[in-house]
């Protein structure tokens, strides 16, 4: 290993239970960045895998009458066959931190941190939240609960060993000041320098008590702690203590892909860490937002975590992979619900894309015999080779800048500019016309742009760019992306026209989350009278830029303007919306999409591909209570 490797890596999970949706949001991610990136021709080592120590799955395999390491791995195998393998996520290194090259390492650090100074021996007194695993002083609890996840917390007093967090606080906040990149998005960072600011705490790095952990090197009555462990992976994976040669390509790494929630430990403990141990820190860390299940983050132990199984069972593998990727823009918080993903298959795969390529091989077939027709280049109008090009571009530095969802984003605007494209240039007039040289154009045209959509599309979805090349007359697979270039030869190809792409999903067919019942999912008069539903006018409305779904309005509530951004562009134009009376959720928790804060929801009705906004019949005040 030479030259520099791209390494990328997702948090390794927990498996206390099985993964949900939103764990397969961050994997899918990593995924097509790592995809991507090999695509481009750069060696990549992209790593994930599961943290299988600790209190709480010691607890968990005890009442399943199960040693702690028969009951993680039962669950890692589900992991890995079926959901990675579904998900067709391509790691290159799944790591357990059961593994022996793990202990190794972790046991090493230790000792050299020990020896130095940076790991002492004392006695912890303080708060300690078990299903975070992490230890709490005083100051930082919140209400006397976990600031983390709002759970009870237990006070413990134990021997144990300390890492000099306090010790780098300054060389630490300096370095973040200093590397703008480190911590994305930028907001993460804003959090974190404040926490720093707020003053690091010597953290307590072992436990007694326990026996289901790494022991502490000549002294087996603490285990190392969880987090501890578990953040060295990064390194274990890199080849660290083990192999120089693979370390010195690998690390640093390029992309830590984390959940907003442990942006804290990747941020402040890790890089620490490193510090400690004279290692180069990673480029990035990305803490990426939430799926949320209405305004609630998705979890097993909250009864609403939806089973990603279930999903691909129901609609395949690329509608759920499109669906993750392109929803939700990439670090904000995102709402999951079956609806979208619905509607996404139909007008982005189905509509749009599945259209394209029946309307274009037809034609083909119709006008041209099935044979690609060569292009004429001083007669071509270049309309749809300049915006290939440039969407190839855009695609190129969103990804680069980890905005997943502008990269797909910008693929189906080409899309939907070759659609476009049939309408202006009519090729059944052309034809009728005997207009040979423009029809033979806009044939090659078409083909072409749907050549190059399936090699930009090749990071996200897993059969889809095949499906598309078979129909094209295309036999070989997309192997580098420089073959998004405009211009190919497609002398002697001969369109091979298939079934449709994607046939369209006429009906929602809603999973309940795991573990919720339809009985359990009853509410009483008492839970309904928790809403404020009230009337209030639109009194503005504008595009987000950039967001092909949303819609900016300010409402006036009866007492004040408040801005609220819905998901309603495709049903409604902006400007005829202006002066309408609509029913509002008023005490919903304010969220920011697209950098925009939105301080309510909007009611409305749909079936299928329509939507109807909720409003009185008669027009009411402003701050009318809705009961």
């Amino acid at each position: 290993m030479g030259e520099k490797v791209w390494y990328i890596t997702t948090p390794i999970y927990y498996p206390s239970d099985n993964l949900h949706v939103g764990h397969a949001y961050t994997t899918v991610a990593a995924d097509a960045l790592a995809r991507f990136h090999r695509l481009k021709d750069e060696s990549v080592l992209f790593v994930t895998g599961t943290d299988e120590h600790g209190q709480k799955i010691q607890k968990k395999a005890d009442q399943a009458g199960q040693s702690p390491l028969e009951f993680v791995s039962g669950i890692v195998e589900f992991i890995r066959d079926p959901l990675w393998k579904r998900l067709g996520i391509s790691y290159d290194d799944f790591i357990r931190t059961t593994e022996e090259r793990h202990h190794d390492v972790v046991q090493e650090i230790f000792r050299r941190l020990l020896e130095k100074g940076d790991i002492y021996k004392g006695v912890y007194e303080g708060w300690y939240c078990l299903p975070d695993e992490t230890y709490w002083t005083e100051s930082k609890l919140v209400e006397g609960k976990c600031p983390d996840c709002g759970r009870p917390v237990e006070r413990v007093r134990q021997e144990s060993y300390f890492f000099r967090l306090s010790r780098y606080q300054e060389r630490l906040r300096q370095y973040i000041i200093d590397h703008p990149d480190f911590i994305q998005p930028t907001s993460r960072r804003n959090e974190m320098l404040s926490f720093i600011d707020s003053g690091l705490e010597d953290l307590s790095v072992s436990r007694t008590g326990i026996s289901w952990g790494i022991p502490v090197p000549g002294d087996p009555e603490h285990v190392i702690y969880v987090w501890f462990d578990a953040l060295v992976n990064y390194l274990t994976a890199a080849g660290y203590l083990r192999d120089p040669a693979q370390f010195s390509a690998v690390w640093p790494a390029n992309v830590h892909l984390v959940g907003k929630e442990i942006v804290r430990f990747h941020t402040v403990i890790w890089p620490v860490i490193l510090m400690a141990l004279e290692l180069p820190l990673p480029e990035r860390v990305f803490g990426h937002g939430w799926l949320l299940i209405g305004q609630a983050k998705m979890g097993k132990s909250l009864g609403n975590a939806v089973n990603p199984i279930e999903l691909l069972d129901r609609y395949g593998v690329d509608p759920v992979r499109h669906y993750l990727l392109r929803e939700v823009p990439f670090g904000a918080d995102g709402s999951y619900t079956e609806e979208a993903l619905i509607l996404r298959t139909n007008v982005d795969l189905a509509n749009d894309l599945g259209n394209l390529l029946s309307r274009t091989t037809a034609m083909i077939n119709r006008f041209a015999q099935g044979g690609v027709p060569a292009r004429v280049v001083e007669a071509d109008d270049g309309i749809l080779s300049r915006e290939a090009a440039k969407v190839s571009g855009e695609v190129d530095e969103a990804m680069q800048n980890l905005s997943i969802s502008d990269a797909i984003g910008a693929i189906f605007r080409l899309v939907g500019r070759a659609n476009k494209y049939i309408e202006e240039q009519k090729p059944w007039d052309l034809s009728k016309n005997q207009q040979t040289i423009q029809l033979s154009n806009v044939l090659y045209g078409l083909w072409e742009t749907l050549r190059v959509v399936s090699v930009l599309l090749t990071p996200f979805l897993i059969d889809t760019p095949a499906r598309i090349r078979e129909q094209l007359g295309l036999d070989t697979p997309v192997l580098h992306y420089r073959e998004a270039e405009f211009g190919f030869d497609g002398k002697d190809i001969r369109v091979d026209r298939g079934e449709p792409l994607f046939p369209r999903l006429e009906k929602p067919q809603a999973i309940v989350p795991d573990q919720v019942s339809q009985e359990e999912s009853l509410i009483g008069i008492e839970d309904f009278q928790k809403l404020q539903l009230r009337v209030g006018t639109i009194r503005a409305c504008e595009v987000v830029e950039g967001a092909d779904r949303l819609l900016k309005l300010t409402i006036f509530d009866g007492q004040r303007d408040r801005t609220i951004v819905s998901g309603i562009r495709a049903h409604y134009d902006a400007a005829a919306l202006i002066g309408q009376q609509v029913v509002l959720v008023a005490n919903l928790k304010p969220v920011t999409l697209r950098g925009i804060v939105s301080e309510g929801m909007l009611l409305a009705g749909s079936s299928d591909d329509a939507l109807s906004l909720v409003a009185p019949i008669t027009p009411l005040p402003e701050g009318a209570r809705v009961k």
